[in-house]
């Protein structure tokens, strides 16, 4: 997940002999004076929201107190949090899908995702895997689409969950495609034409069947 690395339009570095301040600015040091608060609170900021605090969090990580931030450069970056405080991912428009050093581990858990976005997965995976020869080719798969209309459709506390839990199904299809056709042609590479109808077989209910069957069951608390 993209970061916020470029605070140009935030903060004006103060060095050499310089001894007045960027009109309108302040160091970032005197965030929590007294006089600075007053000026946040009178632009209309919620000095005690998530959302701004997390957006100050930001700035201290990337910068040091002798920086200058702006008002208006601090409503920006407000922008990119919601009202708990939960960064925005700025392609899909999506709180809850920020891995950080708090939620890495807790995000590798399995859930119940919608079926609708298993069978989205299923037939997406399997049309790239036909149309580019089992190739994983990055440049024309649509991939993150099926993961972000999965996202829109559950909690954002899950959607990072959802998409360790989705990973896993893709895997499974892929795998079950890549069986199918070598079953079908042993001496079959990858890159090389599939077989007509080798994958005529495979739906998604039966590589779900076999997940069970070989114990891996917990990839579904439905099934």
């Amino acid at each position: 997940m993209s970061k916020i690395t470029d605070y140009s339009f935030l903060f004006q570095s103060m060095f050499g002999t310089k001894k007045t301040n960027p009109i309108g600015s302040f160091r970032l040091s005197q965030l929590n004076s007294g006089s600075v608060q007053a000026q946040l609170r009178a632009a209309g900021i919620d000095t005690n929201s998530k959302q701004y605090k997390a957006a100050v969090k930001m700035m201290t990580q990337n910068s040091n107190g002798a920086m200058y931030a702006n008002i208006q450069g601090i409503k920006n970056l407000m922008k990119s949090y919601d009202k708990d405080g939960d960064y925005i991912d700025p392609t899909t428009g999506l709180a809850g899908l920020l891995v950080t050093e708090e939620n890495a581990s807790s995000r590798k858990r399995i859930i119940s995702i919608p079926e609708s976005s298993k069978d989205e997965m299923f037939e997406q995976t399997k049309k790239e895997f036909l149309r580019e020869n089992g190739v994983l080719n990055g440049d024309t798969t649509k991939r993150s689409d099926v993961y972000t209309n999965m996202y829109r459709k559950v909690q954002k506390n899950d959607r990072l969950a959802a998409g360790y839990t989705m990973e896993q199904y893709e895997r499974a299809y892929r795998r079950a495609f890549l069986d199918a056709v070598r079953k079908t042609d042993p001496k079959w590479e990858i890159g090389k034409p599939v077989p007509s109808g080798a994958l005529d077989g495979i739906t998604r209910e039966s590589v779900e069947a076999n997940l069970r069957k070989s114990g891996q069951a917990s990839l579904d608390i439905q099934i």
